[in-house]
């Protein structure tokens, strides 16, 4: 992480260091060329004066012409960095400097051109001009021309400066990046020197401003480890509890039958059990089924591991008949009137949570109304929100432990009956899964429990 926040910094840093060296380096590269411009226009400028300074031949054959140099031309030529040369239609030097001298041009148009001469770099213009003497060919040559400047400034003056910035930008972000970030490696050392156990939150006052956002997700990620784990722990020990009774009861009745069959020991291998031993058994062997069941419904309907599954349409009537025609023997066995009141909704969820969902509630209406009560289960829309709920006429639960009868394993104080206190705390968790909750209210003229669950879209 370290090298990688370096280098990331580093090219962060140099990079506009970069760009800002090549664009000074082209603003003196343009100033350059602005002034050798110039500076060919002077040139150029020159020329017709320098042919109107020729004002007759030489005394004598192969003499040098005359010159009577106008003032701008005589001050050019006084510089050591400038020169001039005349020359015949052949090319032979009439003035000046004979290195000028040279073939004339093949038009009368100015040509312009660069050359290294003593380890100066000359800018030369040739010209073809009329004098009284003939056409001759005009040269002036200029040793101060600026492009022979520029290169050296941009090396001196731009990307050597530069250079040497970049190579102290490198150190100096070494050194900052050791010294900002070092809260932050320190917070990561204390994390890995953690135990797993360790799910104490981290001070956020040791911390600088810059890291107390990290540092506070951090113990909010601590913290829902922590919830979830002590869930799990209280879950497990609250399993068990639950198993242990049946499971003791299933042990204690196959005891008693091993022990009355040793004692007898009859011929024929045969034991003769009471019909209240086989049903005790039978009931302690559907309540710890129910119970395993229930378990595992608990762990499938968590709303953490949920959240990823696709969902799907379900048809909330169809599903009520289904419930319904379930639970209807069991309803008949106690002379409770099961209805059904379904009008057409639908919803998106998972189908086969949703009907545990229910399930559970209308096991839950049935297992506790008296014998020749009401349940009746509801379904349809409600002010444009799909909504289920089971409603019954059996004892209820008050208002001050409705909350409590959403945990898992609570039973309400006073409740007949067998039961593992599973089945409202599977239908809230199935609800969070679908985004909603349940709500516990009491039945039709203040008897009995109404349980609603009404979806969000």
């Amino acid at each position: 992480m370290t090298s990688g926040l370096r280098r990331r910094l580093l090219v962060m840093l140099i990079t506009p260091l970069i760009l800002l060296a090549l664009l000074n380096a082209w603003f003196d590269y343009r100033s350059a060329d602005n002034v050798a411009a110039q500076q060919d226009q002077r040139l150029l400028a020159l020329v017709p004066l320098l042919a109107d300074s020729v004002i007759g031949a030489g005394r004598e054959p192969g003499d040098p012409p005359v010159l009577l140099l106008a003032p701008a031309v005589e001050e050019f030529i006084k510089g050591t960095d400038h020169s001039y040369a005349i020359s015949d239609a052949d090319g032979k030097s009439l003035r000046g400097e004979p290195w000028l001298a040279g073939l004339p041009p093949t038009t009368h148009e100015a040509e312009f051109h660069s050359e290294e001469k003593l380890g100066t770099t000359w800018r030369i213009v040739r010209q073809r001009q009329q004098t009284v003497i003939g056409e001759v060919t005009v040269v002036l040559a200029d040793g101060s021309d600026p492009r022979q400047q520029w290169a050296r400034a941009i090396l001196f003056k731009v990307l050597l400066p530069n250079l040497f910035l970049v190579a102290a930008a490198a150190f100096a972000v070494r050194w900052a990046v050791e010294r900002a970030l070092r809260p932050l490696f320190e917070l990561r050392d204390a994390v890995e020197r953690r135990s797993p156990r360790d799910l104490t939150a981290i001070d956020e006052r040791a911390s600088p401003e810059e890291v107390r956002p990290l540092v506070q997700s951090l113990n909010r990620l601590f913290g829902l480890v922590n919830a979830q784990a002590e869930s799990q722990r209280r879950f497990i020990a609250d399993a068990a509890h639950q198993l242990r009774t049946p499971l003791a009861g299933l042990q204690a009745q196959v005891e008693a039958w091993a022990q009355a069959a040793n004692a007898a020991s009859p011929a024929d291998g045969m034991v003769r059990v009471r019909t209240e031993q086989v049903n005790k058994l039978r009931g302690a062997t559907r309540r710890t089924s129910q119970l395993a069941n229930q378990l595992l419904a608990l762990s499938r309907a968590d709303a953490r591991t949920m959240q990823a599954q696709p969902m799907q349409r379900v048809d909330l009537k169809e599903l009520c008949g289904a419930i319904l025609e379930a639970h209807l023997d069991a309803a008949t066995a106690k002379r409770i009137d099961l209805g059904l009141d379904a009008q057409p909704a639908q919803v998106m969820g998972h189908e086969w949570l949703l009907r545990e969902l229910l399930g559970n509630l209308v096991d839950n209406a049935v297992k506790y109304t008296a014998a020749g009560g009401t349940v009746t289960i509801h379904c349809g829309q409600r002010d444009g929100h799909a909504f289920l709920e089971v409603e019954d006429d059996g004892p209820g639960i008050a208002p001050a432990e409705r909350q409590h009868a959403l945990e898992r394993f609570y039973r309400v104080k006073g409740t007949e009956g067998e039961g593992n206190g599973l089945g409202l705390a599977i239908a809230d968790e199935i609800a969070r899964v679908h985004h909603t909750h349940l709500e516990l209210q009491s039945g039709a003229g203040g008897r009995g429990l109404k349980v609603s669950l009404l979806f969000a879209g």
